[in-house]
């Protein structure tokens, strides 16, 4: 190197322009809010994963139940009660002289008016009974005349001295002996006329035939002395009464003047009305029911006694009663339970039976038709326990 060379000393670096810096600090905010971005993202989605685990953990761990909403009570409940149709009059009809039966007029299933000749009875003894007693009183009513006269003449002679205070006492006593001889025999008398009067039988009163257990010359003797023995069977049919054995529970609806009507299975739909007329007015202690009568007017003849009939009783409507399924019930030793489900939790209500349909039952006290009723529940069913609605029965 020369000496006459001249070296220059080094400056400073060149300065980065202004554009060139704004750049890099853009490119610096970039990157750290990407990188912050990233991060977010990635703790929400993690922190959303830990919520949806949790929330099928809950679910997995709930116990799964499908739910019914009660249904109400019907507002007019009906009592209904087996019963037999009775004649409102039934009587058997017996002899009332000793005879044969010497024709009878109606058979079975005649309809007759009261008073009505049903048969009459040959008696021969009884009417050589009466011949005779005729006799005997013409054999008094003589004697009687007799002692009157006798009698008589001797008081006229008492006046005269012809006779004694003795005699005419004797013949005054012979006097009222053969009056009490001809008043017997006079009641005799009737007594045969009025047994002679049995030879016919008469309807008591206006009705059908039901039976008749005799036929022409069958000896029949007065009063019939036993089962069988009657000659006929008659029951007014007009006017028709059940009996029926209600309830302790409805017996303050069997009240005399309620209203109650009949269904029968030969006639499918048809109703015939009724009315309650009396009432045992005691509880039968044996089987807790009150016995009660339903008369039923029958002037149309379609029901027939003896026929088995089916009572309907109108109760008074309870407002807040429920209807439900039987599969909804719990048995335990706590006494009868349904589940419900309140805030996802099951609770066990306590619950009063009304009626009894078969494959559902009346609830009146418990439940009401807001509640959310737990069909078949499990046996581990347990209060406050967690639970998921599954399904929801239609109502």
């Amino acid at each position: 190197m020369s000496s006459q060379e001249t070296i220059t000393p080094a400056g400073p670096p060149p300065r980065l322009s202004m554009r060139l810096r704004l750049l890099i600090l853009l490119a610096l905010c970039a990157g750290t809010a990407v990188l912050a971005w990233v991060i977010r993202d990635g703790i929400h989605t993690r922190v959303r994963a830990d919520s949806r685990l949790k929330q099928q953990t809950l679910e997995s761990s709930a116990l799964p139940v499908s739910i019914i909403h009660p249904k109400p009570g019907d507002e007019s409940e009906e009592l209904v009660l087996p019963g037999n149709a009775q004649a409102y009059v039934a009587t058997p009809i017996y002899a009332r002289t000793n005879g044969y039966l010497r024709v009878w007029y109606f058979d079975i299933g005649a309809r007759v008016k009261a008073g009505e000749l049903l048969a009459e009875i040959e008696t021969p003894e009884v009417d050589r009974q009466l011949d005779q007693a005729r006799a005997d009183l013409a054999t008094a009513q003589a004697n009687y005349d007799l002692a009157r006269t006798t009698a008589s003449r001797y008081q006229t002679l008492f006046k005269t001295d012809s006779v004694s205070q003795q005699d005419v006492d004797d013949k005054v006593g012979d006097l009222h002996a053969r009056k009490a001889m001809l008043d017997s025999a006079s009641f005799n008398l009737r007594r045969l006329e009025e047994t002679q009067r049995f030879q016919k039988i008469y309807a008591p009163f206006a009705g059908v035939v039901t039976a008749r257990n005799v036929d022409i010359g069958a000896l029949v003797s007065a009063g019939g002395g036993g089962p069988g023995k009657e000659l006929f069977d008659m029951a007014a049919t007009n006017r028709l009464r059940v009996y029926i054995n209600v309830p302790q529970a409805n017996s303050r609806e069997a009240r005399p003047g309620n209203r109650a009507y009949l269904t029968l299975a030969e006639f499918p739909g048809r109703r015939f009305p009724g009315d309650i007329v009396r009432t045992a007015d005691a509880i039968d202690p044996a089987s807790r029911t009150l016995l009660t009568e339903v008369d039923v007017d029958n002037s149309a003849g379609e029901l027939l006694p003896g026929a088995f009939v089916s009572v309907h009783i109108r109760l008074a409507s309870r407002a807040r009663a429920v209807v439900v399924p039987v599969t909804s019930l719990i048995f335990r030793a706590e006494g009868l339970q349904v589940g419900v489900v309140r805030t996802n939790k099951a609770a066990l209500v306590p619950v009063t039976i009304g009626h009894d349909y078969g494959n559902s039952v009346e609830i009146v006290s418990g439940l009401d038709t807001r509640d959310q009723v737990i069909d078949n529940p499990s046996d581990s069913l347990t209060a406050g326990a967690e639970v998921r609605i599954v399904s929801g029965a239609a109502e």
